[in-house]
């Protein structure tokens, strides 16, 4: 039985002038799959072999093969561009000849065309192939991830505290804390993150900010900029409230207080009721 929305190995049957014939395995000769001939992806092939097939079903609900392997397949999570905005939905590039449907009802949040965000994709009622937003029910945490790999993860929503839900490898479900992260995040960012807890269920617990004396580093260049480009005075201190310190230098009051310190032990800031100074 062949699988939609996978690939299958099949033998070709026949050539006609604008392509192939594969074995739908049906044993009626009227079942057999067209392979395009523009859909080879440079392969030459010859009646009797095998080949590996992606199938899918064409604009007229007709079973199409191809050899151009898709940017995704049924029950899998991929990263994929919004390429339109219809009456019935959104769709998708998924690098086949025809885009495939986000429904309205499969969308979570709201879709920007260009931009690029995960999807589960799945078969619809009549056999389409199609997507949603709803990744959560696919992701898993059985990994073999440590604390302190670096990751690449994909923001996909927001918990109520603003802690951002994260899916690392179009598979493995992690978490920024709101607390790790100082600048906004966006559904369908792609991040560099370091993993810093595994949870007792297995999610990955994960931060983009870097180890803490690269951190602080960054931090004290940061701060003698600002100072050097402002004629040697900020109204910021170690008193300044932490959502102006997060809004302007995109770190924690702590990180802050530190870095402040450590310039002052250098010699080259003072600080007083009014802000910080060059020396």
């Amino acid at each position: 039985m062949i699988k939609i929305g996978d690939f299958n190995k099949l033998e070709v049957k026949r050539k006609t002038d604008f392509g192939y014939f594969l074995d739908a395995q049906t044993g009626d000769t009227k079942d057999d799959v067209l392979l395009h001939n523009r859909l080879l992806n440079k392969n030459k092939i010859e009646v009797g072999d095998v080949v590996d097939a992606f199938i899918y079903k064409d604009s007229e609900g007709r079973p199409s093969a191809t050899l151009v392997t898709p940017k995704g397949k049924v029950d899998e999570i991929a990263y994929l561009k919004v390429v339109a905005h219809t009456a019935i939905g959104s769709f998708i590039d998924i690098g086949l000849q025809k885009d495939i449907l986000v429904p309205f009802k499969a969308k979570t949040y709201e879709l920007e065309k260009g931009a690029r965000y995960l999807f589960h994709i799945y078969l619809d009622k009549t056999g389409r192939l199609a997507a949603t937003t709803d990744i959560d029910a696919h992701l898993t945490t059985d990994h073999s991830y440590n604390i302190g790999d670096n990751v690449t993860g994909i923001v996909y929503g927001f918990q109520t505290n603003n802690s951002a839900m994260i899916c690392i490898d179009n598979k493995y479900a992690g978490v920024i804390l709101h607390n790790e992260y100082f600048t906004e995040l966006k559904i369908g960012e792609e991040l560099n993150l370091n993993i810093i807890k595994i949870y007792e269920d297995g999610k990955l617990g994960l931060s983009p900010r870097q180890g803490r004396k690269e951190e602080l580093d960054v931090l004290e260049t940061a701060i003698m900029s600002y100072l050097e480009g402002a004629d040697g005075h900020m109204r910021f201190n170690d008193k300044t409230s932490p959502e102006e310190i997060s809004t302007v230098f995109n770190t924690s009051k702590k990180n802050f207080k530190r870095a402040l310190g450590v310039l002052m032990k250098k010699g080259l800031i003072i600080q007083d009721e009014n802000g910080t100074n060059l020396k």
